[in-house]
């Protein structure tokens, strides 16, 4: 990325199920759902969303292996989109294990989010 112009922060929660995807989806959509970028087009390369760069670092506390990237990438309509994932996170308890929501333990799994939006 040549020239950042916007960094979004959010945070997502998997209270049941221990879904590490789940939970990402959500730091993303917390992170880029609150934010307009009106301006944006002006200062692309030929005013092409397509020529936005945004990388996503994702801040993941356990099951790496099974974070589906492909479906954080739908949280991102335009763009050509780039993943770093790291660890961090939390693990914390949810205080209750659910059978019928496919709990296997009593884990809330915690994702954090950074956007980088530029080009």
């Amino acid at each position: 990325m040549e020239k950042m112009m916007f960094v979004e922060i959010g945070m997502g929660i998997d209270l049941h199920g221990q879904n590490v995807t789940k939970a990402a989806v959500r730091a993303v959509q917390n992170a880029i759902h609150h934010n307009s970028m009106p301006g944006i087009r002006s200062v692309l390369p030929g005013g092409d969303l397509n020529n936005m760069k945004v990388n996503v670092r994702l801040a993941v506390p356990a099951d790496k292996e099974r974070l589906d990237l492909t479906k954080v990438r739908e949280e991102l309509p335009y763009g050509q989109v780039t993943f770093e994932v790291v660890d961090g996170g939390m693990l914390t308890t949810s205080g209750i294990v659910l059978a019928d929501k496919e709990d296997r333990n009593d884990l809330a799994y915690v994702v954090i989010a950074s956007v980088e939006v530029g080009y």
